[in-house]
């Protein structure tokens, strides 16, 4: 499952219609994206797994995101973002989740570099997102994103099922942009990243002072 998919998890504080649309048509679905009673009715953490990719540039960060699809996210801009990212199935490697994720979402691989683990967020569903970040490779973009898609019914109560794609964009945006774009659990994950990866210090050139005793061009010395 998906970004697209976990937006019935990211989505639900908006209404349980709104959760609906942005996941799966199944109410157990979308309740299994925020977390999953155990035996005794004990919950278990959801844990999903994702890719933070950064670009340096002279102004500062860029950071790739991606706005999620489905009816829910259609219309809307701020706080509709999110880094690509999918749970992690049983048995599955968190990084190779991470990266599996990346190419579904995307439909190109994420580039190869070496990924270093920026952290575990709570998100308030009570789902962790676990975050790999990496720098990207000059010149890494994606000129047409090419998502798996997933099934709802819409419109609600219609019977017809459609497909969406999880994904409808993805971009490099600046990194305060970013902050204000992506979903509300995934800032502190853009927080983190401005102490991982700080932008480079400017340092002006050292002052050139001429050597004493030095004689103008053209002048006689005494």
């Amino acid at each position: 499952m998906s970004a697209g998919a976990e937006g019935g998890a990211d989505g639900r504080a908006a209404g349980s219609a709104a959760g609906s649309a942005a996941g799966s048509a199944a109410g157990s679905a979308a309740g299994s994206a925020e977390g999953s009673a155990g035996a005794g009715g004990r919950r278990e953490t959801v844990l999903s797994a994702g890719i933070l990719l950064y670009r340096r540039t002279p102004s500062g960060l860029d950071v790739w995101i991606a706005h999620m699809g489905g009816p829910f996210w259609a219309r809307k801009h701020e706080r509709a973002w999110s880094i690509p990212k999918g749970l992690v199935e049983p048995g599955e490697d968190t990084l190779a989740a991470a990266l599996r994720e990346f190419a579904e979402e995307i439909g190109t691989p994420a580039p190869q570099v070496g990924y270093t683990l920026l952290g575990d967020f709570r998100q308030r569903s009570g789902k962790v997102v676990r975050a790999y970040v990496a720098e990207a490779l000059a010149g890494f973009d994606v000129d047409t994103v090419t998502s798996n898609t997933f099934e709802m019914e819409w419109p609600r109560g219609s019977g017809v099922l459609r497909a969406f794609p999880e994904i409808d964009a993805a971009r490099w945006v600046p990194l305060a942009e970013a902050r204000e774009l992506v979903v509300a659990g995934q800032v502190p994950l853009l927080e983190a990243l401005s102490d991982h990866a700080p932008p480079p210090e400017h340092t002006p050139p050292p002052n050139v002072t001429p050597p004493p005793n030095l004689t103008p061009p053209g002048t006689a010395a005494s």
